[in-house]
């Protein structure tokens, strides 16, 4: 078995519940989409505990590019955060889900579901055996359909009403934090932090712009390719060279973040500069 998330305490977690199941051997563990590809190609498990949300390459990225590279295909559990709609898309190219943070009892469900699919799907003689090519075929055509619900899931979100709270993970716990309290947010190597006055922490959210489409436009701006503002909590605009200028904002650690050259005109015009 391999266990891959960018959250050290998720995976410390999670080789907690799964040692003291019998009959479990953990033969490697990664942190981000890129080392996962590499691990499962060179360990080929039989199970993969798959984070969905992860710098670099998510846990969709990787079975791409595991199907892509016709590497065989271990059975999947994806561990998650996500709302029940996108668990059930989930359920489309996996054994089973475990939403965070995880729960013993759940832990030993999946682990009795994915032995009962590994016991079937091990032929008794290789004559049972499916071509390869069929394999890759029925695997393909699964987690097309699981994009696809995701997909949907993702447009009926940007084309609904902006909640008032969005999930912030700080310390492996799951914050519903207002958005009112949200000082910025920013993006790096794939991952997107989240500041408040009182809390620092990441979104679930792949991109700025997913992250935008829950917040009010009224009050955020994207006034850098990296960073989204709340103009409530910008402290002060300090001008900087070439007639750039940088937001002082009021977080704990008053934070400067850089405006670039195509949102100074929106600058300008927000606050009569």
């Amino acid at each position: 078995m391999i266990l891959i998330d960018d959250e050290p305490l998720a995976r410390q977690e999670l080789v907690y519940l799964l040692e003291s199941t019998d009959g479990i051997e953990i033969i490697a563990q990664g942190s981000n989409g890129i080392e996962a590809v590499d691990i499962i190609r060179i360990h080929k498990p039989d199970l993969v505990f798959l984070d969905v949300q992860m710098p670099g390459l998510d846990g969709f990225a990787v079975l791409k590019k595991l199907l892509d590279s016709k590497s065989p295909m271990p059975q999947v559990v994806f561990a998650t955060a996500y709302d029940q709609y996108a668990v059930r898309a989930f359920e489309v190219n996996a054994v089973d889900y475990l939403l965070k943070p995880f729960d013993r009892g759940r832990v030993v469900q999946t682990i009795e579901k994915a032995r009962a699919r590994i016991a079937a799907s091990s032929p008794s003689t290789p004559a049972e055996a499916p071509p390869a090519n069929s394999i890759d075929v029925q695997a393909g055509a699964k987690l097309d359909a699981l994009l696809r619900l995701v997909e949907e899931q993702t447009h009926a979100q940007t084309h609904r009403a902006p909640n008032s709270k969005v999930i912030v993970r700080a310390q492996s716990r799951l914050l519903l934090v207002d958005q009112r309290e949200i000082c910025f947010a920013s993006i790096e190597d794939g991952a997107i932090s989240v500041v408040t006055s009182s809390v620092e922490g990441q979104s679930n959210c792949r991109t700025l712009e997913e992250l935008m489409d829950q917040l009010d436009p009224e009050t955020f701006w994207r006034a850098h390719r990296s960073f989204v503002v709340n103009i409530q909590h910008i402290r002060e605009v300090v001008p900087w060279f070439k007639s750039t200028y940088q937001l002082r904002m009021d977080d704990p650690r008053k934070t400067e973040i850089p405006v670039s050259r195509a949102q100074t005109k929106r600058l300008r015009d927000l606050f009569n500069l």
